[in-house]
């Protein structure tokens, strides 16, 4: 059975982009050649609260490419497939072509 996880809240769910370790050719690519700590958006929650009950908007959707910190979000495993909860709050940015 499929399992689809819906973040709680300002909760982010990501899918780590991994850089490729080698060329189409074969050549090995040293590990600090490797871009930025990125990462898909794959579900949001509906946002927190403010101190007057209204929702606050999560700042990001599914589909944008996201600038990670180094270290922190919350490993979930789905499947095969892993991904990362994150606090909309703890994104650094969005990332655009």
């Amino acid at each position: 059975m499929a399992k689809r996880l819906l973040p709680l809240l300002n909760r982010v769910l990501i899918e780590k982009i991994v850089p490729p370790t080698k060329t189409n050719s074969g050549i090995l690519l040293p590990e600090k050649s490797s871009k930025l700590n990125s990462g898909k958006v794959i579900a949001v929650g509906p946002g927190a609260r403010d101190r007057e009950g209204k929702i606050i908007p999560i700042s990001v959707k599914e589909g944008d490419i996201v600038l990670l910190p180094e270290y922190g979000g919350n490993e979930v495993k789905l499947g095969e497939k892993q991904f990362y909860l994150f606090r909309d709050e703890d994104l650094l940015g969005t990332l655009h072509e």
